[in-house]
């Protein structure tokens, strides 16, 4: 009762398409967010939120673009080029396309999951973006965990009057 394969990926772009979440907009973001410190500096959280959003709307564009694209295709309004049939073929397969995992988080699970996980990424970046520093922070959530966790002791170091190096975390 299914449709063709061209109709089912089709289908399944237009779904995904539907979901994608807008850019992250600094603009947007509520007045605590970026506050700046008395020196007018923002601190290391804030620079770390700035380039986790960078790299969550790198990867928002190129699914977005790239769902578009396919769509645009299957219709026969541009040339299906080999990326696009690739893409293609990995969502009528359930696999997470190879154009999008070159800019995104890593990730071993199958589509279905893969978008799951990605919409609570950024529903995670969204309520930081939206609310200010959230009291507790999915630390697998974000692409390079290592930056939060650095930024965390400077800022720590910073307002003890610390040596950085003096700082660590012990579990």
């Amino acid at each position: 009762a299914g449709g063709s394969p061209e109709e089912t990926i089709k289908a399944l772009a237009e779904k995904l398409a539907a979901e994608v979440p807008k850019l992250l907009s600094r603009g947007d973001a509520c007045e605590a967010t970026f506050q700046p410190n008395e020196k007018g500096e923002l601190n290391s959280l804030q620079i770390v939120l700035l380039h986790e959003m960078s790299r969550f709307n790198k990867l928002l564009k190129k699914v977005s673009v790239s769902l578009a694209d396919l769509g645009k295709a299957i219709q026969g309004l541009v040339v299906m080029s080999s990326e696009l049939e690739a893409l293609g073929a990995s969502l009528f397969d359930g696999k997470v396309p190879a154009m999008w995992k070159k800019k995104s988080f890593l990730s071993l699970k199958p589509l279905g999951s893969y978008i799951i996980d990605y919409t609570a990424r950024i529903t995670f970046m969204k309520d930081w973006f939206d609310n200010g520093i959230p009291s507790a922070f999915w630390f697998s959530g974000m692409f390079f965990t290592h930056a939060f966790l650095t930024g965390a002791l400077q800022n720590s170091a910073r307002r003890n009057k610390i040596p950085i190096d003096l700082l660590w975390f012990d579990f």
